[in-house]
């Protein structure tokens, strides 16, 4: 008997090893999706690119654009609030909205509470539009649009174009006046030393431009650049950063391929990091993650996690688990959707709600899956875009 008793546990506990075994071999298939929502919606507009953060008084804030289509010339800046962990999201408000194109948003949340958004405005001009790839957009999309930033109440504003930061101190529900700052796509860091670092792309493109800033209200002064391999026929930019506990700061970007390509193998994702609080950074090097653009976040058990879109079928938003925040495996890939209808989404960021579990906000159509949408012009009459999100368990850190 004793000996059957022998022979049962071994059996047991070869079993609990195997699982703790194919765990560590596939971290990725041991994330759990736990529900999907809608953060924003709104019928007929375009809703993209969001950021999110937590303020300091727990509730939830998801900025984002609405614009016509990808290229609409007259986008404004929104911001949905959740006072309940997610679970409800207040219908979004208008915070930013000149007679321009207010197309960019990210927000640094500061150790006072307060919250910086980092903003970009473009103006659109009727050669720009008559520029753009054969099938972008039907002709008469492109006429309406030339005829109105031909305007002249419209082309009054060039002024509007570029870089702006609007601050808040009471947790997103007011906004300072704009004051020139610079573009940022997830927002930046405030770092260990009380500096606010930010990672620029569109004022120091084909760089990226790394600034620096004592308190939000002062201007941002260049401290360093992040140069392109231009030798691997891409261009790096979205890019965001983030300081470790240990005081090092990483930054991930997007690599465009040159003769633009959204399903191009070169288009992995690049790092790079810093010792120095972002005075010099190691040259950039590929990593195995295919996507864009990044989105970074120190988990509460110490882990960095990276977010980014999946503009290839099966379409959709990923995510993947450092240890260490510089190596990165393909095996530990997360997906969490893979039912868009086309490569029109992506953007994630991700916030951590309690311990494990974590909600990652995007934008996709929110349509069934298989569902069919024209893209090659888009077609005007198809579900456009909303910002939705995904809540998720991460897998169990296992000791190696």
């Amino acid at each position: 008997m004793l000996k059957r008793r022998s022979v049962i546990t071994a059996c047991c506990a070869l079993f609990l090893l195997g699982i703790i075994s194919s765990a560590r071999e596939n971290p990725g298939a041991k994330a759990r999706i736990l529900r999907h929502c809608v953060i924003a919606e709104i019928p007929g507009q375009y809703c993209a690119w969001p950021s999110v953060v937590r303020t300091a008084n727990g509730d939830l804030l998801v900025m984002f654009t609405r614009t016509e289509e990808h290229l609409g010339p007259d986008g404004a800046i929104l911001c949905a609030r959740s006072t309940d962990d997610g679970e409800s999201w207040e219908p979004p408000c208008v915070i930013y909205d000149t007679p321009i194109d207010d197309r960019e948003s990210g927000m640094t949340i500061l150790k006072g509470g307060v919250i910086v958004a980092h903003l970009w405005s473009t103006f659109h001009t009727r050669a720009g539009y008559g520029a753009l790839a054969d099938l972008s957009y039907e002709q008469s999309t492109l006429e309406r649009w030339s005829a109105f930033v031909d305007a002249p109440g419209y082309r009054a504003q060039a002024k509007c174009e570029g870089a702006w930061s609007i601050v808040s101190d009471d947790n997103g529900r007011t906004w300072s006046k704009p004051v020139r700052g610079c573009d940022a796509v997830h927002g930046g860091v405030q770092l260990l030393n009380g500096k606010v670092l930010v990672a620029s792309y569109r004022r120091d493109s084909p760089r990226i431009g790394v600034y620096s800033a004592v308190t939000p209200e002062m201007n941002f002064s260049r401290i360093a650049f992040v140069e392109s391999p231009g030798a691997d026929s891409v261009v790096l930019g979205e890019p965001h950063i983030l300081q470790m506990a240990s005081g090092r700061v990483i930054m991930m970007m997007r690599a465009t391929a040159l003769h633009y390509d959204d399903t191009s193998p070169r288009c992995v994702l690049w790092e790079t990091y810093s010792d120095d609080n972002g005075e010099t950074w190691l040259k950039p090097f590929r990593t195995p993650l295919w996507g864009f653009p990044p989105h970074l976040l120190q988990l509460s058990d110490g882990r960095i996690l990276c977010s980014y879109g999946y503009r290839r079928p099966p379409f959709g938003q990923r995510a993947c688990i450092s240890d260490d925040g510089i190596t990165w495996e393909l095996r530990s890939e997360i997906v969490l959707r893979d039912d868009a209808p086309n490569g029109d989404l992506g953007y994630p960021a991700s916030v951590e709600l309690d311990t494990g579990r974590v909600l990652t906000v995007y934008y996709q159509p929110n349509v069934p899956p298989g569902t069919v949408q024209k893209m090659h012009p888009p077609d005007s009459t198809r579900t456009k875009p909303g910002i939705l999100g995904t809540v998720w368990a991460i897998p169990p850190r296992f000791p190696r």
